[in-house]
């Protein structure tokens, strides 16, 4: 049974709700996001709850210690009140290896809500922007309202500022990568002037040598605390050994050093600038000398501090750090301004280059500054108040650092790769001969109308300029056809029968008109010659098939022994005037 009803056109199937339902979407994204932080924490939390044998609040304690370890990861600083004296005491030092874990997940979130599947709505980049930070801050409300009855209750101005702060900062970057990582315009209200600086290649550049000499300062840093680590191994071990007994306390103690090396290691880069850190309000820590009374929590990490009293060359040795930050940003910034295989027009000028070092070192003491201020804070009251690195001290010190050093040696690296590019192209270069440069070849001669009394014996030409022409031949009109005659035949044995052999033809001659008599001069090659002239027998005329090469063939300098009137073939002479050479 066949159906008869009329085939409707192919449409696409209509998308399942709209805008509403696209923005509701990623404010469950954002709330996922942050409740996947929070929940992560609290199950760590909890496995050291479980397996410590000194349990004391319950598990409800041990979930707003997961609360406030999340807050802290934010930025938001915390206020411990179960302390020795009584008195609440703010934790300010925020873990950096911490803060990864929000970060990542809320830029996940917003970068997801805008690359959905088809046949889904799809919001705009600002709906997915504020529907996943509205998300996210929801249930980090919830969170600071949560730890508020807990040991470790977060403040609330610090947590008004930095939780929004830093989820903002993170879905921003989800909403750039999921749109291609586009880059704007610059705004129309700049100066023509700025907007020209900005568009300049340089630009990219010095963010590369900024973000380089950013690395190479934090893993300066690092390495100058490992290396204190194991020179104060002994110190450090006693440390770790004493400040928790049992083996969940000490994994605790594990765990939270690792979440606070990227912390040591811009401590490390800060010590090796030169204004050190700060170990409460009375001391400093710094590579000439170690100043005031340190007040030290009992930390595995702060063992590796250096002892009090003035440094040593090794502890001098640290600037290596700052020295190698300044390198990196110059060999970036020299490497850009003269490439391998640019044209001379194509290299930076001087005050390009400088230029472009010194944003290079503005860049990378920028961002220095940021982690410094970060990496900071109070431990406690009184004399810890201060702890870690002074953001003011150490932004103008690393700037003054790679500013120094990166800047004149961008100069001479892009100066030594101009004397080297000159170098090479000014040696000589060899060019090889030719496999025929070793065969003479002939060169042409124009003919000349020369008298028959000057041409009756060929003799050597006086004319030194002449001399270049020596590969002519200069035999007798018989000997030269002889040789003809040689160099045919071996062409022959050579080819392997390929050259036929012709009986060689003879051209007419023309009818000699009554009166004339035939001069000799004009005759051709190839042509008998006169009998009364008792001249050599003439070689034989080239077959056709036989031709030899152009090299080969008988030039047109290759003119009788007497030179008239030149005739054309085929056509009488004409008779000479008398009295006429």
């Amino acid at each position: 049974m066949t159906d008869h009803r009329p085939s409707l056109p192919q449409t696409p199937a209509a998308v399942q709700g709209g805008r509403l339902e696209a923005l509701a979407a990623s404010f469950v994204r954002g709330a996922t996001a942050a409740g996947l932080g929070l929940g992560a924490l609290a199950v760590l939390v909890m496995a050291l709850w479980v397996s410590s044998p000194y349990p004391d609040r319950g598990p409800a304690g041990a979930l707003h210690v997961a609360a406030g370890l999340w807050l802290l990861a934010h930025g938001t600083e915390l206020v411990r009140s179960g302390t020795l004296s009584g008195n609440p005491a703010p934790v300010g030092v925020v873990p950096l290896f911490l803060v990864a874990l929000p970060v990542w997940l809320t830029h996940r979130a917003a970068r997801d809500a805008l690359e959905q599947d088809r046949g889904r709505p799809r919001p705009s980049a600002r709906g997915a922007l504020c529907a996943v930070t509205a998300g996210y801050l929801l249930v980090g409300v919830g969170a600071v309202l949560y730890a508020a009855g807990g040991p470790l209750a977060a403040d609330p101005p610090s947590a008004l500022f930095h939780l929004p702060v830093v989820t903002v900062l993170s879905a921003v970057a989800g909403v750039w990568t999921a749109s291609g990582r586009p880059l704007r315009p610059l705004p129309a209200g700049l100066p023509e002037r700025v907007r020209l600086e900005l568009a300049r290649p340089r630009v990219a550049v010095a963010l590369r040598s900024a973000a380089a000499g950013s690395l190479t300062l934090l893993g300066g840093g690092a390495l100058l605390v490992a290396a204190s680590l194991v020179w104060h191994a002994d110190a450090t071990q006693d440390s770790y050994l004493h400040l928790a007994e049992e083996w969940s306390g000490r994994l605790a103690v594990l765990l939270l050093g690792l979440a606070l090396v990227p912390n040591a290691a811009v401590w490390g880069a800060a010590y090796g600038l030169g204004p050190g850190f700060a170990l409460g309000t009375g001391a400093t820590a710094m590579p000439l000398a170690l100043a005031g009374d340190p007040a030290l929590p009992y930390f595995p990490l702060l063992a590796a501090v250096p002892s009090k009293g003035p440094g040593t060359p090794l502890n001098w040795a640290a600037v290596v750090v700052p020295v190698a930050a300044g390198a990196v940003i110059a060999w970036f910034t020299g490497r850009a301004a003269a490439l391998r295989y640019a044209e001379r027009e194509e290299v930076w000028g001087c005050r390009e280059t400088a230029l472009t070092a010194l944003l290079g070192a503005t860049g990378c003491a920028a961002c220095t500054a940021i982690l410094t201020a970060a990496s900071g804070g109070s431990m406690g009251t009184r004399a810890l108040v201060e702890f870690g690195p002074v953001w003011w001290l150490t932004g103008p010190a690393a700037l003054l650092w790679s500013a120094g050093i990166g800047v004149p040696v961008a100069l001479g690296l892009r100066a030594w790769r101009l004397r080297g590019r000159r170098g090479e192209a000014d040696a000589p270069v060899s060019v090889p001969a030719p496999a025929s440069a070793s065969v003479p070849v002939a060169v042409p001669v124009p003919a000349e109308v020369v008298p028959a009394a000057e041409t009756a014996e060929p003799t050597e030409s006086e004319d030194p300029a002449l001399e270049a022409y020596d590969v002519l031949p200069t035999g007798s009109w018989s000997e030269r056809g002889g040789e003809r005659e040689a160099r045919r035949a071996a062409l022959k044995e050579a080819s392997g029968g390929l050259l036929a052999e012709f009986p060689p033809m003879r051209m007419p001659e023309p009818p000699a008109a009554p009166g004339d008599v035939p001069p000799a001069a004009t005759e051709k090659p190839g042509k008998p010659e006169e009998p009364e002239r008792g001249a050599s027998e003439q070689p034989k005329q080239p077959e056709k098939s036989e031709q030899p090469e152009k090299s080969e063939q008988p030039e047109k300098s290759e003119q009788p022994e007497k030179l008239g009137a030149t005739e054309k073939p085929g056509e009488p002479e004409k008779p000479e005037k008398p009295g006429e050479p």
